[in-house]
C-alpha cells in the first residue's frame, strides 16, 4: 500500500466522524492553500508528474490524465492539481446560476466496494464567481485578432515574473476543461440560454468546454440527451463557442440505440469529443458490506463503474471509427483500469473516486501506464 493509502486515507476518512462532504471541503481548501507555495508545488510535481505529451481536439496535454468534473467545482485549488500529477484539470460542474445544491447528507463513500454515491445538485457558486476567480488567476483574456483567449495562450503572452498565483513556477501545465450544466431553477424549456450564458461568460478562459446533460441528480437534465433537446442545445453551444472545443458528458445508463441518436447529433453540429461516462443510477456491483449505499439516491461512481464505463467507450470508438475523441471516466482505480480504458479507444481518461481511494500514486502510475503504451505502439 502506498503512503496515502496507510497513512493519508485513514485520516482523510476520520474527519467530520467520516462525513465524506467534510473530508473533500477539507482536502480542497488544504489543496487550495498551497497555491502560493512554490517549493512545495515543485516538490510535488517533481515525485507526481509523469511526461506523456498527446494532442486531442487540437489541445496539447503534458499527460493524458486528468482530474474530472465535482471534485474542484469552483476552482479554488487550480494550482495543486497539476502539481499531484494531472495532465488536465476539468472544473465545475458549473451553473448560469449560483446555487446550493441538494440537503445534506448528499456524499457516501462505500470503502469496500471502492465506490461514492453522491447527490450534490450542481453545488457551486454560478459561472460570474468563477470567471472571476479565472481572471484573479490569469489576468484579462486575451484580444488579439487570430489568437485563442485560452489560459495557455495567457501564459505564454507573459514574462516568467509576470506569472499568475495558479502557475506559480510550473508554468500552466494542464489545460482547462470547464463543466456547464442547466441551473436548478431553470425550466427545461430556457436552458439553452443558461448555458449559453455560462459559456460566453467562461469560454475565454477554458481550453474545452464539456456539456453536462447527464448527471442524475437536477431534475429533467437527462432529457437533455434526447436528440432533439440536445440539437438545439449544441447547436447553440458550439456557436457561441467560436472555435473553443465542445465536449459533451454522456450517461452510463443510456442504450446502445441512445447513444448513437447522441453521436448523430455531436456529428452534426460539429462537437469536438465525447465524455464517457458520469455516474449511474444502478447499484450492480456493490459489496455486502456497502449496502447501505444501496439504499442511498444519486449517482453511483468508482469500481462498480469499471466495467460499463469500459463497454461504453468502447461502443462509442466503433460506432465513431475511432474519428471522435473520447474521454474515458469511470471506475479507474488502478493504472490497468486506465489501459483498458485507453485500449478501449479513449484518447484521455479522467480520474475522481479512483483518487478519493488511491490519491496522486494512481495519477502517476495512469500516466506513466500511458507513456509506456505510447512508447510500444
Amino acid at each position: 500500500m502506498s503512503f496515502f493509502e496507510s497513512f493519508v486515507r485513514p485520516a482523510l476518512f476520520r474527519i467530520g466522524g467520516g462525513d465524506a462532504e467534510a473530508a473533500h471541503e477539507a482536502t480542497l481548501h488544504r489543496l487550495a492553500g498551497m497555491s502560493g507555495r512554490h517549493r512545495v508545488l515543485e516538490s510535488l510535481r517533481r515525485r507526481y508528474a509523469v511526461a506523456a505529451p498527446t494532442r486531442v481536439f487540437g489541445v496539447d496535454f503534458p499527460n493524458p490524465v486528468g482530474l474530472a468534473a465535482g471534485m474542484d467545482k469552483n476552482g479554488i485549488a487550480l494550482a495543486a492539481w497539476p502539481a499531484l500529477g494531472f495532465g488536465f484539470v476539468e472544473v465545475g460542474t458549473v451553473t448560469a446560476k449560483a446555487q446550493p445544491g441538494n440537503d445534506k447528507p448528499r456524499l457516501f463513500r462505500g470503502q469496500a466496494s471502492e465506490a461514492v454515491v453522491n447527490r450534490m445538485g450542481f453545488n457551486n457558486e454560478g459561472a460570474m464567481a468563477l470567471a472571476g476567480r479565472l481572471t484573479a488567476l490569469l489576468g484579462e483574456p486575451a484580444r488579439r485578432p487570430n489568437v485563442p483567449d485560452t489560459p495557455a495562450t495567457l501564459i505564454r503572452t507573459r514574462t516568467p515574473g509576470d506569472l499568475p498565483a495558479m502557475a506559480g513556477p510550473l508554468g500552466l501545465r494542464a489545460p482547462l476543461g470547464i463543466s456547464l450544466g442547466k441551473s436548478k431553477i431553470t425550466p427545461l424549456a430556457e436552458a439553452v440560454d443558461d448555458y449559453v450564458y455560462s459559456l460566453q461568460l467562461l469560454r475565454p478562459y477554458a481550453d474545452y468546454l464539456a456539456v453536462n446533460v447527464s448527471s442524475p441528480n437536477t431534475p429533467g437534465l437527462r432529457d437533455l440527451q434526447d436528440k432533439g433537446h440536445l440539437d438545439e442545445l449544441l447547436a447553440a453551444l458550439v456557436r457561441e463557442a467560436k472555435g473553443t472545443p465542445v465536449l459533451v458528458k454522456i450517461a452510463p445508463d443510456l442504450s446502445d440505440t441512445a447513444i448513437g441518436e447522441v453521436l448523430q447529433v455531436c456529428a452534426d453540429r460539429g462537437v469536438a469529443g465525447l465524455i464517457a461516462t458520469n455516474t449511474t443510477l444502478g447499484r450492480d456491483g456493490l459489496a455486502a458490506a456497502d449496502a447501505q449505499l444501496a439504499t442511498e439516491a444519486g449517482g453511483l461512481s468508482g469500481r462498480p463503474l469499471t466495467e460499463r464505463a469500459r463497454k461504453v467507450v468502447s461502443f462509442v470508438h466503433a460506432e465513431t471509427g475511432g474519428r471522435l475523441p473520447i474521454i474515458g471516466v469511470g471506475g479507474i482505480m488502478s493504472a490497468d483500469d486506465a489501459t483498458r480504458l485507453f485500449d478501449a479507444g479513449a484518447s484521455l481518461v479522467q480520474l475522481y473516486t479512483g483518487f478519493i481511494f488511491h490519491g496522486p500514486a494512481l495519477v502517476r502510475a495512469a500516466a506513466a501506464a500511458a507513456r509506456s503504451r505510447s512508447h510500444e505502439r
